[in-house]
């Protein structure tokens, strides 16, 4: 199981509000975390590979983008994940949202 560490979280807040890229995935966190938090390319592929490859998140072509972007939206398994870290993430504005946003997707 994937470590929650407060990049983790963001992440997965930030996909829980919508399917996003990574540079939009990079300027969510950095405004939610108003500017505490922010993602290096390697973190943050690094940490959505993992995400991958725990089932957390999946992936899918942006039909409508000229580049060759894949979308990347959260799966039901992340859902648990946010619950176990409410404590920590809470507070943050996104939470109820991303949480309801998990268990229906």
């Amino acid at each position: 199981m994937l470590p929650l560490t407060e990049p983790v979280r963001l992440i997965l807040l930030s996909l829980a509000g919508k399917p996003r890229h990574g540079y939009s995935i990079m300027k969510d966190v950095d405004q939610m975390s108003q500017g505490r938090v922010r993602l290096s390319t390697g973190t943050l592929y690094g940490t959505l590979r993992r995400l991958l490859d725990e089932g957390w998140i999946e992936g899918f072509s942006e039909p409508a983008s000229s580049r060759r972007r894949r979308g990347i939206s959260p799966t039901r398994l992340a859902a648990p994940a946010l619950i176990v870290s409410q404590d920590t993430v809470g507070k943050n504005r996104g939470f109820r949202r991303a949480l309801v946003n998990c268990s229906n997707a």
